[in-house]
């Protein structure tokens, strides 16, 4: 169809009242990538796809400076392939176009699911009548207004708004987080995975080589951290829980590092000795706050049947008297299949719950492999890999991942984007998007280990998703404000908790 052909009147619009119709909606004044997301998404859930452009006079309403016309807007959408039909919202509004046209879906950003305004409430409340709503999230958000005309502090602003329209709309309050956190003590868990020493290199830039085009530093300090599934445990005992650690070491000069934290920080551990590989440790060199590369040095086959059955007697001898197993899996080979198995039978014999988080980039390994958990944490990247589908949209592939690992909760890490949650059970109730509370990060290393942790301890101390979530985002914010991969106190914890909610 030619793309002129494309763009009907608000009057042509009671046409499309038989056909399985997708409706989108918004200003569309820079078409960039997560806007594609957000149409391909939409396409999936029905047979048209008909997307909506606010009108040059309500576009003033909302942006500031300059702007494409509602034409150009228009046009830029109608080549668009996936779109069959585009519609300049001009003699007409929003919910009346929805009643002519009785779309099957309407899909929204993500930003509309928490937007106080009168005419998107009344536009899913047409909706509502004939159809369904879905708010979109993907791997990467754009707001183009925010992208165009905001500053740091008004969307750090923006996402504490949002962070506290979730906690009123489930009832959430600052004393009832604090009694949950107060509650930690009370959770006894087993911490599993792979050890990783971090090592950050301070440089100061000098310049380019004059051999080669090379970036010329000078290393100003060294300093090494606990990382991997360590830094989880450390997480754990630092908010207050009691914690007991299980992983695999080399015997080199890193082991003892792991080793001292361990034993400074209270924090019994069982560390196999694995005379075959060194401990992980990772060099990252940094000028300023800015990451130039790292290097790694890794060992990852899988450990001996003797050290894996010296890992499963141990799991054996703690599971009746632990509440939780965390398994932090960077598929450097601790946890094998045999463990795995250990396990989740122990979590059946016991009533233990389970909690999950891979930590892979690659195809080697996949979070599917973590079944029947009470919690698992992949990105986006992880569950498609998951799935081997690069194409569906994030809720088919959290409803698709959530039915076939049989987990009972699960949160899809979008990096900047904050996060979902959701919960499942047979008829896959509850979905919630959460903010990322920091929008300028200082490092970001830690992030993932500290939410996971968080996500754990409150679930195993009787917190529901919701509140164990908006705890998790306030800890991965405090986290990503350091260099390194550092503990949080609860008290600091609940101190940034207070601060954040109004």
């Amino acid at each position: 169809m030619n793309s002129h052909n494309k763009i009907i009147s608000t009057n042509d619009a009671i046409a499309l009242n038989a056909a399985n119709v997708a409706l989108c909606y918004g200003h569309f004044n820079l078409i960039h990538p997560g806007h594609l997301r957000y149409l391909q998404h939409a396409k999936t859930l029905a047979t048209k796809l008909v997307v909506i452009v606010v009108s040059d006079k309500e576009l003033d309403k909302d942006l500031f400076g300059q702007h494409f016309s509602e034409e150009e807007r228009a046009e830029s959408l109608a080549n668009i392939q996936i779109i069959d039909y585009v519609i300049i919202l001009n003699n007409s509004t929003l919910d009346k176009l929805i009643e002519i046209i009785k779309p099957e879906v309407l899909v929204l950003g993500k930003e509309y699911e928490q937007k106080q305004s009168k005419q998107i409430d009344l536009a899913v409340n047409a909706v509502h009548r004939q159809g369904r709503v879905v708010f979109h999230a993907g791997e990467t958000h754009y707001s183009t207004a925010n992208l165009l005309h905001e500053n740091v502090s008004d969307l750090e602003s923006s996402s504490r708004d949002q962070l506290n329209k979730i906690c009123k709309k489930y009832k959430i309050t600052l004393n009832s987080l604090q009694g949950r956190l107060n509650n930690f003590s009370e959770s006894r868990l087993v911490v599993i995975g792979d050890t990783i020493v971090d090592n950050y290199v301070a440089c100061d830039a000098l310049g380019m080589s004059a051999e080669a085009p090379v970036l010329v530093v000078k290393e100003l300090e060294n300093r090494e951290f606990i990382g991997g599934a360590a830094i989880v445990a450390s997480h754990v005992a630092t908010l207050g829980a009691k914690c007991h650690y299980i992983s695999v070491i080399g015997k080199d000069d890193q082991s003892n590092i792991v080793s001292k934290s361990l034993i400074e920080q209270n924090i019994s551990a069982d560390l196999i000795v694995d005379t075959s590989r060194p401990t992980t440790y990772k060099t990252r060199y940094m000028v300023e706050n800015q990451k130039l590369f790292r290097v790694s040095r890794i060992k990852d086959h899988k450990i001996s049947e003797k050290i894996e059955q010296e890992i499963i007697d141990r799991l054996t001898i703690l599971a009746p008297n632990i509440d939780g197993i965390l398994v932090s899996d960077f598929v450097y080979g601790v946890i094998t299949q045999n463990i795995l198995g250990t396990i989740s039978n122990l979590s059946k014999q016991f009533d233990i719950k389970l909690y999950g988080d891979l930590q892979c980039s690659s195809q080697v390994g996949k979070v599917s492999k973590f079944n029947g958990f009470d919690l698992i944490t992949p990105t986006e990247k992880e569950s498609r890999l998951a799935l081997d589908d690069i194409e569906s949209g994030i809720e088919w592939i959290a409803n698709t991942l959530l039915e076939r690992t049989h987990s009972k909760n699960m949160l899809i890490k979008l990096g900047a984007d904050g996060f979902i949650a959701y919960s499942g059970n047979a008829k896959f109730t509850q979905r919630q998007n959460f903010p990322a509370l920091s929008i300028n990060p200082v490092d970001v290393t830690g992030a993932g280990d500290s939410l996971f942790a968080a996500m754990s301890v409150c679930l195993s101390s009787g917190a529901s998703l919701i509140e164990a979530s908006v705890i998790g985002t306030c800890m991965a914010s405090l986290a990503v404000k350091q260099v390194g991969n550092i503990p949080i106190t609860n008290d600091r914890l609940g101190q940034y908790i207070s601060e954040v909610l109004e």
